[in-house]
């Protein structure tokens, strides 16, 4: 008799065997997936305009290098020999370029904030609150501050990036080509020079943004959202400016009236925030109450003078940045607190 012998059925061949699962793509899931979608449009637009400016600041640089290069090869660059016709056209191109961009790119630049304010942080929250997405964002299991963080991240870290980098370059652009350049006069102070160099246009991008969360959530109404934004960072800026030479102490200063000039004369590049003349007995008169003494005024002897040396200007616009960003984190602190799941 035969006994039957119980075997193990074979293994399969390495070939025939699955292949392990790979371990599934990390990806951006939740609220973050959420936030990015209604992002991307947005950041993929202002990633394409930065694109647009880094290629045409640079060019600038670039081509304004040549023809200074060109006007020092031609003997033109000391200012006694521009009347000649010749240099007069070599130095008109540079002058032509350097206008361009204290007349083009500086006022766009400083409108940037502006915009940012209107068309980025005015819609941000109150188009969710219009359509009513927001109740329903809310009523899932990411919880009110998590889906508001989320929200500001994305946009904020699209604001940051980019007007750091479009600070960067206008600084570097005005200290190459401008302010140590043969022709256009330039001071750091004077019109909208001074709100596209340095930390200015982040910070000011920064506060204009969130000014806008806070208008969109509490009118929550797009349109209304967006008007009312540009119009509170246009009014931001007039306040700031009004206070802006309060920022660091001024320097005073007299010295022998200057008839030819009309007066007291500040250093290059200086900010000049008042002037008057010192009367024979000691008297101060600003120029303002010079109009009804102007006899008076004509026998003066010194003039006198408070203003900015442009040594001043880092640390205003450190001051002017501090406070900004206490304005913003404020703000921010305002639309985190106002946003729970009883009050949408």
């Amino acid at each position: 008799m035969s006994a039957s012998t119980l075997t193990s059925p074979a293994a399969p061949a390495a070939a025939d065997r699955p292949a392990a699962a790979a371990p599934p793509a990390r990806r951006i899931r939740g609220v973050w997936w959420l936030t990015w979608r209604q992002t991307r449009v947005t950041a993929r637009t202002v990633g394409i305009l930065l694109l647009l400016a880094v290629v045409a600041l640079v060019a600038f640089h670039f081509l304004h290098q040549e023809l200074v290069e060109r006007v020092r090869q031609s003997n033109c660059y000391p200012a006694g020999r521009w009347s000649d016709t010749g240099c007069w056209v070599r130095v008109g191109r540079v002058e032509m370029l350097g206008r361009a961009f204290t007349d083009i790119v500086q006022p766009a630049v400083t409108a940037v904030p502006v915009l940012l304010g209107m068309f980025l942080g005015g819609p941000l929250l109150a188009q969710e609150y219009e359509r009513g997405t927001v109740r329903m964002v809310l009523a899932q299991s990411v919880t009110p501050r998590r889906w508001l963080a989320a929200r500001l991240a994305v946009p904020g870290a699209v604001v940051l990036v980019s007007t750091g980098v479009l600070a960067v370059l206008t600084s570097w652009v005005w200290w190459a080509d401008i302010i140590h350049g043969p022709v256009v006069f330039d001071p750091p102070f004077q019109g909208f020079t001074y709100s596209v160099l340095g930390p200015i246009p982040v910070v000011w991008s920064l506060f204009a943004v969130a000014l806008g969360v806070l208008v969109g959530q509490l009118l929550r109404r797009t349109v209304a959202a967006v008007l009312v934004s540009g119009v509170l960072v246009a009014v931001a800026h007039a306040v700031v400016f009004a206070l802006r030479p309060y920022f660091y102490p001024m320097v005073e200063q007299e010295l022998p009236y200057d008839r030819m000039m009309g007066g007291f004369m500040q250093p290059a590049n200086a900010w000049l925030v008042e002037r008057g003349v010192v009367l024979a007995d000691g008297t101060r008169l600003t120029e303002d109450a010079c109009t009804s003494s102007a006899a008076d005024c004509s026998e003066a002897v010194l003039s006198w003078g408070r203003f900015h040396p442009v040594s001043h200007l880092v640390p205003i616009q450190l001051v002017e940045a501090g406070l900004l960003l206490a304005l913003t984190a404020l703000i921010l602190f305002v639309v985190f607190r106002r946003l729970t799941r009883a009050g949408v």
